[in-house]
């Protein structure tokens, strides 16, 4: 099979392909692995029961993978990646800020993922972390070269490889044969509850900003409601289920390391099934790896382009997925055991930095624009879109200031408002709504939203429901 062609360009009718039941899986794997137990572990350190942990958890999902599956819905409809279309708020240079931010999102993901195997594999298996780090790195990276249709395949085979084995540990968890002992108390308080909440909202909208570069191959008219439920059903039930396993582990087994008490857990159940859920785990994780590699090139691709044109070729792709690659597996080593604390606190903060890029987003797509745009003017520099926007940079500018006060960054900052309030972090919450309200604002004192005749859409728009 050869590696594909496309990348930042246009998704013609004729090469698209799938099928919209397929995202329900994709999604569903993309966080079904021991990095989504460890986000259960959130609330129980800081005193949470399991039942409340389980509830923040939910609530933070739900409201993370509504914001992720919406964006879905632009990758059929426009057959672009997420943040080249983008480029209407933002302007086709503008675009470059929510950019950046996403990029070090994916390759700072990457190195939790290469750090937290490494040093899991060396301690379970006795494994050079080294080896193991640049191996599975390296398998990520082949992954991400071949492309879209190779993701969706090795998504699909690690999804029914995933599912009956984790499906047999929860049932044996929750039957009881994992034993474990309820905790002696637990104690409720809000900051704990929205710092739990905030963790499980972050895990899904960190993919908003790529979520349509698995979808723009599917035909233009998918109908938007079905991909919407697809991707939200896999990517919430998957996180959902494993941030419930993550509470248990915690409460019950004091656990801390989401690998090494999926190891322990399963050689409870049975002899060696500890080490076989670990290695499935191991080989998800990294699958997903690949994805945020792909997604990565896109990005940086896409910044180089909006600096200086540049032609999406094949061998463009390959040196920028090494590239990233390497960048990912030196930080990673680097660091060694320490970066996961430093590179988790960077995460947080790009919940912070990508919350007001997709309220300004999403309010363009299905409010402003409601989902009419040009597609060739996205690739023109003095186009429809021009080179910098000042309404979406604006949003985006005042979305980010007015959260700072709000922030809660573990062992970092904690602003003035978040320590009157004790704690509690909403400034995600206020980063999307300030964003949101001054993009809708700015819409009527700038100028009138620029929508495109119809006749500059190089296809027909999806039908609703």
């Amino acid at each position: 099979m050869a590696i594909e062609r496309r990348s930042i360009d246009f998704v013609p009718e004729a090469e698209r392909h799938g099928r919209v039941q397929d995202q329900g899986p994709f999604w569903f794997l993309s966080n079904f692995h021991f990095f989504a137990i460890a986000i259960g572990f959130v609330g129980p350190s800081l005193g949470l029961s399991l039942r409340d942990t389980a509830l923040a958890g939910v609530l933070g999902i739900i409201i993370g993978t509504a914001l992720q599956a919406f964006h879905a819905s632009q990758g059929p409809e426009m057959g672009l990646p997420q943040m080249i279309q983008s480029r209407a708020q933002f302007g086709y240079r503008g675009v470059i800020v929510p950019l950046i931010a996403t990029l070090i999102s994916l390759v700072g993901y990457n190195v939790v993922s290469t750090v937290l195997v490494s040093d899991g594999a060396a301690a379970l298996w006795g494994l050079n972390r080294h080896l193991v780090a640049i191996g599975l790195s390296v398998l990520a990276a082949a992954l991400a070269i071949w492309g879209y249709d190779w993701l969706h395949r090795a998504f699909k085979v690690m999804f029914w490889v995933s599912l009956p084995l984790f499906t047999l540990l929860t049932l044996a968890i929750f039957g009881g044969a994992a034993g474990g002992t309820p905790p002696s108390h637990a104690t409720f308080s809000w900051a704990a509850f929205l710092t739990q909440m905030a963790s499980a909202a972050s895990f899904n909208v960190t993919a908003a900003p790529y979520v349509s570069d698995y979808s723009r191959y599917l035909p233009t008219r998918t109908p938007r409601v079905r991909i919407i439920v697809n991707v939200f059903a896999g990517s919430a039930l998957s996180a959902i289920w494993l941030i419930i396993v993550g509470a248990w582990l915690a409460t019950r087994l004091g656990a801390t390391d989401g690998l090494v008490a999926l190891h322990q857990t399963g050689d409870v159940l049975w002899p060696h099934l500890g080490s076989v859920l670990a290695a499935v785990s191991i080989a998800a994780l990294f699958t997903t790896c690949g994805m945020n590699a792909y997604s990565a090139m896109l990005t940086f691709v896409t910044i180089c382009d909006s600096l200086h044109r540049v032609r999406p070729t094949r061998a463009l792709r390959i040196y920028v997925i090494a590239a990233v690659m390497v960048l990912w597996i030196l930080v990673a080593v680097g660091f060694g055991g320490n970066a996961v604390t430093y590179v988790n606190t960077m995460l947080v903060l790009m919940l912070y930095f990508l919350m007001p890029w997709s309220a300004v987003n999403l309010i363009d797509y299905f409010y402003v624009r409601k989902g009419r745009y040009s597609i060739p003017d996205l690739f023109e520099p003095h186009g429809l879109y021009g080179s910098w926007n000042a309404r979406g940079l604006l949003a985006y500018a005042i979305g980010f200031l007015l959260s700072i006060p709000f922030f809660v960054v573990p062992d970092v900052y904690t602003g003035p408002v978040a320590r009157r309030l004790g704690g509690v972090d909403i400034g995600w919450l206020i980063s999307a709504l300030a964003a949101s309200g001054t993009y809708l604002l700015a819409g009527s004192m700038l100028s009138a939203p620029q929508t495109p005749p119809s006749d500059r859409s190089p296809a027909p728009r999806a039908r609703r429901g």
